[in-house]
Order: C-alpha cells, then sequence, then structure tokens
C-alpha cells in the first residue's frame, strides 16, 4: 500500500497539469454547457415563482375540497389563474407607463430648449462668466424637429446596412423569445408534476447518500424554500403598498404624472433597497420637465415616503420576515448587483439571508453543546 502512494501523487499532478493545458477547452466546454442549460434553468426560476401563486389558489376552499367538482382539475386551474394574473398586471404596467412616458419626453423636447435659453439669458444678466455650464447647456439647446427630420433622412438613405442590422437583430431576438418559450413551457412541465418530481428526488438522494446527510440536505432545502417564499411574498407586498402610497400621495399634492410615477415606483421597489430610489429618479425627471419646483416638492414627498417605507412597511412586511439585519442586505444588493445585475439583486438578499439563517443556527448549536460539555 505504501509503495502505491507515489504512483497516486504522480498521477494527481498529472490531472491537474493536464486540466491546467488545456483550461482553454474545458471552459469553452462549461461556456457550451451552461449556455444550454440556460433555458431550463430560467424555467426553474419561472416555475419557482408561480408555484407561490399556484399554491395559493389550491388553497381556496372551492379547490381544496376532495368534494369539489373543481377538485380534479384544480392544477390546471392553478397555473391558468396564476399565468393570467401575471400577463394582466405586466399589461397594466405596460399600458399605463407607456403613454405617459412618451407624452413627457414630447413635453421635454418642446420645453427644453426654452428654457436653457431662459437660465443662458438669466446668467447673463447676473454678469457671472461659467465657459464650461454655458457650452453644456448651449449643446442642450438642439433644433429637435431638425434632428428628428435628419435622423429620419440618415435611416431611410442607409436602407441596405439596416436590413443586415435588422436582421442581426432579429435573429438574436427570435434566440431570446425562443429561450423564454422554452423556459415557460419547462416551467408548466415543473409545476404540473412537481409532486411526483419531488418524490422522485427524495427517492434518488435517500438511496444514493448517507441518512446525515440526507437530513442537512433536507434542513438546508427546507430552509431556503422559506426564506425566498417569504422574501418574494413580502417584497410584492411591500412593492404594492409604496406604489399605491406613491401614487395617492401624487394625487393629493396635484403632481402630473402621478399614475405612471407610482406605478414605476412600485415596480422598481421590487429591487431592494435601490429600486425605489431609481423610480424616484425618473419621476424627478419627468416631473422637471413640467415644473421644476413641482419636482422639488416631488423629491421632498418622496423622501418622506422612503422614511415611512424604510423604517415601518419594510421591516414589518419583509425585513423581519426573512431575519436579515439592514446592514447584510445592503451589503448583498451592492455584491448581487455587482455580479449579476437585477437578477443578482433580487436573488442576493434571500441566498444572503438562507446563509444567515443556517449559520446563526450552527453557531446556536455548537455552543450549546460546548456548554454541555463544558459543564
Amino acid at each position: 500500500m505504501q509503495n502505491k502512494k507515489p504512483w497516486l501523487y504522480l498521477a494527481a499532478v498529472a490531472v491537474v497539469l493536464l486540466a491546467l493545458k488545456y483550461s482553454d477547452a474545458q471552459l469553452g466546454g462549461i461556456r457550451l454547457l451552461f449556455s444550454l442549460l440556460v433555458p431550463l434553468l430560467l424555467g426553474c426560476g419561472v416555475a419557482y415563482v408561480l408555484n407561490i401563486l399556484v399554491a395559493k389558489l389550491e388553497s381556496l376552499p372551492p379547490l381544496r375540497d376532495p368534494q369539489s367538482k373543481l377538485y380534479p382539475v384544480r392544477r390546471a386551474l392553478s397555473i391558468t389563474g396564476a399565468l393570467v394574473g401575471i400577463l394582466l398586471v405586466i399589461t397594466l404596467l405596460f399600458g399605463i407607463i407607456i403613454p405617459q412616458l412618451v407624452d413627457a419626453f414630447r413635453v421635454m423636447l418642446i420645453n427644453v430648449p426654452p428654457a436653457v435659453n431662459e437660465f443662458l439669458a438669466w446668467l447673463d444678466s447676473l454678469d457671472v462668466t461659467l465657459p464650461q455650464l454655458e457650452a453644456w447647456l448651449r449643446s442642450l439647446n438642439l433644433n429637435w424637429p431638425d434632428l428628428l427630420q435628419k435622423a429620419t433622412t440618415y435611416l431611410t438613405s442607409g436602407v441596405g446596412n439596416m436590413f443586415t442590422s435588422a436582421f442581426g437583430l432579429l435573429s438574436s431576438l427570435g434566440g431570446i423569445v425562443m429561450q423564454v418559450v422554452i423556459a415557460v413551457i419547462f416551467a408548466l412541465y415543473l409545476l404540473a408534476g412537481k409532486e411526483r418530481l419531488g418524490r422522485q428526488f427524495h427517492a434518488v438522494a435517500e438511496t444514493y447518500l448517507p441518512p446525515r446527510v440526507c437530513r442537512t440536505l433536507w434542513y438546508v432545502l427546507a430552509t431556503a424554500h422559506d426564506t425566498f417564499t417569504k422574501f418574494f411574498v413580502g417584497q410584492f407586498t411591500e412593492a404594492i403598498v409604496i406604489g399605491v402610497l406613491c401614487t395617492l400621495g401624487m394625487w393629493l399634492f396635484r403632481l402630473p404624472y402621478a399614475t405612471m410615477i407610482g406605478t414605476l415606483v412600485g415596480a422598481t421597489a421590487l429591487l431592494p433597497v435601490v429600486g425605489a430610489y431609481l423610480g424616484a429618479a425618473v419621476g424627478a425627471f419627468m416631473i422637471l420637465t413640467v415644473n421644476p419646483l413641482q419636482a422639488l416638492g416631488f423629491l421632498v414627498f418622496i423622501a418622506i415616503l422612503q422614511q415611512l417605507e424604510g423604517n415601518l412597511i419594510y421591516p414589518r412586511v419583509v425585513g423581519t420576515s426573512i431575519g436579515l439585519p439592514g446592514i447584510w442586505v445592503l451589503t448583498a444588493v451592492t455584491v448581487g448587483g455587482g455580479i449579476g445585475g437585477i437578477a443578482g439583486m433580487l436573488l442576493a438578499v434571500p441566498v444572503t439571508a438562507t446563509l444567515y439563517r443556517l449559520l446563526r443556527a450552527d453557531v446556536h448549536r455548537r455552543r450549546q453543546d460546548h456548554e454541555v460539555t463544558s459543564v
């Protein structure tokens, strides 16, 4: 046995050297495998979020009663209801935001040049020389109709290049649409047979893994499921609450674009911590095109609303439900956004909360064991 150890070491070194030598090919294979699995991974995520709505719908009395006529088709009705509800929400969001956003840009194109001229005239009356600021402001003072006409002429003159660019864009868009379609179909299959898939997963794990590992795996998965479910439900609830409060407050103070900005603030509030501020920044810019003084009033209003949301609504609706301190929420959002963008920001908080709960429980258990041993 002792004589075999040097050969084992040499074999391990050879494997490491081969892995380093062909690392580019391995990375290419991993990228190819990941690109093939992207629709399926996306489908798993869609199925998990949809399952929250499906489970809520299946718990309704007409669907959970075995004596009900709807009981045999409860899964199909729940999945259909969840999809219809999500499509209605998306349609409502776009129906509210897009028309008013277009109107705001139209107002901006009309009002920006006169406002810039008035500000430049005011600077001249004060006998203040700010050459860099004046140069930047004059660059904003464009002839927008003439600019649009030139853009139209350029686009129509480059029809040949446009066809090539449009073909590439449509090809990329078609690939994305196909991935989304595959993900949704895969999610529907997962939802339709989730109980059977769960039993199969349990059977495979209990067959090939030791009992202690299985118990740890079930505990980790149960903790993650509880944390993710509470986070998503709380985040959606908090977004609806802050969106409604923003809309009502803007109506009360007679601020423009109340419905659009309230909806936008609510939609961006799905991103933890920073989301509502992004919506507020866009809203302030939209109001600025109408009345700068009202834009300042909106910023004061949204600051007060953010304090109310951060100190009262979010801790009660989301914070206490996932049990994650505020400093770790901010850290998770910052790191997750840097790694994975918007998706990283959404997933970073529940992942961090799951790890936090597991670590806290393990520390508590180890300290109790240490105290018992010391006694």
